[in-house]
C-alpha cells in the first residue's frame, strides 16, 4: 500500500479527496494537513509515498511546499490537486517534479486513472533496473488511444487502463474489466463498446448462463 498525505486547507475538500483515496486500490490515507508547514512536518514524520497537494494554502503555496521538499532531498511522489489553472503554476509544478496536475473539480474516474498511473510509476521504480518499457510507463509514455477521438465523458487515462487490462486478460466481460480497473460495470462497458466501435476490440456473446447472454470483449489482433 502507498501511504498518501492529503494537503488542503478546506476540510470538506480534504475529506472528499481522502474518500477518493480510500476507494482507490493500492493507496491509503496516512494523514491530512491544512497548511504548508503542517504538510512539511507530516512528510518528515510519516514518510508518505505520495502527497496530494493543493496550490492555495494559508501560509505558503503548495508550489513552495513542493520546492521545499525537493530542496530537502525528498523524492516523495507529489500530485497537485488544485483549482489553479495558471500556466506558470503548471510549469513550476512540472519542473518541481510533480507526477500529475489535477484541476478541481473532477470526477472519481479521472482521479482513479491518474492515481493508477502514479502507482505504476512508483512501483516500477521501486525495484531493480527497469527495462525501457517499464521506464516508458513510469514517464507516462504515449497512449494508444487518441484523446481527441474519445466521446464526451470518457477519459483518455481511463481508456488506456481499460485497454491495458483487456490486452493482459485477452478476454473480459464489463464486470471483469471494472473489477480490474476499479470502475463500475456500466462505466467499463462504455469504454469497451467504444473500442469495439473503433475496431480496437471484438465482442462475442456467451450463452452459457441463463438469462441474457454475457458480452465478452477481446482485443483485436494487430
Amino acid at each position: 500500500m502507498i501511504g498518501v498525505l492529503v494537503v488542503d486547507d478546506d476540510f470538506m475538500v480534504a475529506g472528499i479527496h481522502s474518500r477518493f483515496v480510500a476507494r482507490t486500490p493500492g493507496f491509503e490515507v496516512v494523514g491530512t494537513a491544512r497548511t504548508g508547514a503542517e504538510a512539511l512536518r507530516m512528510c518528515a514524520d510519516l514518510d508518505p509515498g505520495l502527497v496530494l497537494l493543493d496550490v492555495h494554502l494559508p501560509d505558503m503555496s503548495g508550489l513552495e511546499v513542493l520546492q521545499s521538499l525537493r530542496a530537502a532531498g525528498s523524492a516523495v511522489g507529489v500530485v497537485m490537486v488544485t483549482a489553479e489553472r495558471d500556466a506558470e503554476a503548471v510549469r513550476t509544478a512540472l519542473h518541481g517534479g510533480a507526477m500529475q496536475y489535477l484541476v478541481k473539480p473532477f470526477e472519481f474516474d479521472d482521479f482513479l486513472a491518474r492515481m493508477q498511473r502514479v502507482r505504476e510509476s512508483l512501483t516500477t521504480l521501486a525495484g531493480g533496473a527497469p527495462d525501457q518499457a517499464a521506464i516508458d510507463r513510469a514517464f507516462g509514455g504515449p497512449t494508444s488511444v487518441a484523446a481527441t477521438a474519445l466521446p464526451k465523458g470518457l477519459s483518455p487515462e481511463t481508456a488506456q487502463l481499460v485497454q491495458e487490462a483487456l490486452a493482459d486478460a485477452r478476454e473480459l466481460s464489463a464486470a471483469d474489466c471494472g473489477e480490474r480497473v476499479g470502475l463500475s460495470r456500466v462505466s467499463a462497458r462504455r469504454y469497451l463498446e467504444y473500442f469495439v466501435d473503433q475496431g480496437l476490440a471484438t465482442v462475442r456473446l456467451n450463452y452459457g448462463n441463463a438469462g441474457r447472454p454475457e458480452r465478452r470483449y477481446r482485443p483485436r489482433p494487430v
